[in-house]
Formats: structure tokens, C-alpha cells, sequence
């Protein structure tokens, strides 16, 4: 009989894991605007008719996050989320994934959040829930694969395990 490490983690537990992220990233997401915003001397977004976003900080944001989960996947195999729930990311013979893969797993899971350009033609409220849409559609592949790998573990050819319960 297969030891719980070598089970593969369900979706329920994933998506929770992922609440727990969520709560992690939107402190990440405030730290970096706090500095942001008093390095710029409180004029980082420009209001007006519409608000503007300078492009820099979208992506400041956007690598800040990237790197606290490439670092947390490839330190130990678990964010801080993850932990809680006892799963953590590996390969397929359960060692740590490569830059590479957790590079690919970060860019193809955030995917998404380029219909967010859609915005101007769409309106907010469709937009989200087009980028909603397309992270269900992302986590549903793995409801059919046998190792319950989601669409980016696919790309990255990683997979989430229990690490023990």
C-alpha cells in the first residue's frame, strides 16, 4: 500500500492551499505598494478620469509573486500555504523541481491574468469573470488526469503530492 507522501493531493485541498496563498500574496502585493508608494512620494497612481497604473509597478507586482512561489517551490517544494495542508510540488520521482519547471509553472497558473487586458472592451465585472472562467477550466483538467495534475503542472510536468498526514 502506497505511503499518503505518494498519493497525489486532491483538488479540495489544493484550492484550499490556494486560499492560503491568496491571503500570503495580498500581503506581498501591499508591502510592495507600501514602498512603492513612498518611493514615489505618494504619486505611484496617477487618478483621474481613469485610474493609471505605470506599467514598472505591474510588473514589480507581478515578479515579487513570482519569486515567493518559485522560491517556496523550489526550497522544500511548499508555500506557505501548502504547508498546513501537507502537500507540497515535485517531479514525477518526488525530488525538487527544477527553476525551469517551477518558472513554467508560475507563468502558465498566471496565464490568465492577461485577459485582464480585455478590461477597456469588456468592463471589469466580465473580465473577472472571464479570468475566473479560465482558472476553473486550468484546475478542471485535473478532475480527468490520474495524478490530478492541473493544467500548469501538465506544462511544467510537475505534479502536487501529500507530504504526509
Amino acid at each position: 500500500m502506497p505511503s499518503n507522501a505518494n498519493l497525489p493531493c486532491p483538488l479540495w485541498r489544493r484550492l484550499v492551499a490556494l486560499v492560503y496563498d491568496l491571503l500570503i500574496v495580498v500581503a506581498i502585493v501591499m508591502v510592495v505598494g507600501l514602498v512603492c508608494q513612498l518611493a514615489t512620494g505618494g504619486r505611484l497612481i496617477a487618478t483621474g478620469a481613469h485610474a493609471q497604473v505605470p506599467l514598472w509597478y505591474q510588473a514589480l507586482q507581478g515578479a515579487v509573486v513570482a519569486a515567493y512561489f518559485i522560491a517556496s517551490w523550489r526550497r522544500g517544494g511548499q508555500t506557505l500555504g501548502m504547508r498546513p495542508w501537507r502537500i507540497r510540488v515535485c517531479r514525477d520521482d518526488g525530488g525538487t523541481i527544477s527553476l525551469q519547471q517551477a518558472a513554467i509553472r508560475v507563468l502558465v497558473a498566471a496565464a490568465p491574468l492577461l485577459l485582464l487586458a480585455l478590461e477597456p472592451l469588456l468592463g471589469l465585472a466580465a473580465t473577472l469573470w472571464a479570468v475566473l472562467g479560465a482558472w476553473a477550466l486550468w484546475f478542471a483538467v485535473a478532475l480527468f488526469d490520474p495524478r490530478r495534475r492541473a493544467l500548469h503542472d501538465l506544462a511544467a510536468d510537475t505534479e502536487l503530492r501529500r507530504s504526509g498526514d
